[in-house]
């Protein structure tokens, strides 16, 4: 079953920017099982939107590589307390291609 999650962070889009470039390089640009990501600015931080195929493989790609990078990145683990996650079973779910798009 698909998973979704909504991620919000109070920190800037340069903190983004630097986490995802970490993520990247952790991940050698694989990320086995996610099907959506978007990151956008808001007016307290940024948003990452997920969908994944499902929740083990969302819970082992953070477990493996994302908490490592936003430790590399914030340089502390407390960092990790901050983000505000919110899961949810995605509906109505398409996805007509698989094209990259910057």
């Amino acid at each position: 079953m698909t998973h979704g999650l909504v991620m919000k962070v109070p920190a800037s889009t340069e903190f983004y920017d630097a986490l995802h470039t970490e993520v990247g390089r952790r991940s050698t640009g694989r990320a086995d099982g996610l099907l959506l990501h978007v990151g956008r600015a808001t007016d307290d931080g940024f948003e990452v939107f997920e969908i994944w195929e499902s929740k083990d493989e969302c819970d082992r790609f953070f477990a493996e590589v994302v908490w490592p990078a936003m430790d590399t990145v914030s340089g502390e683990r407390a960092r990790r307390g901050e983000p505000v996650l919110v899961e949810f079973e995605p509906r109505g779910l398409i996805i007509p291609s698989a094209a990259i798009a910057v």
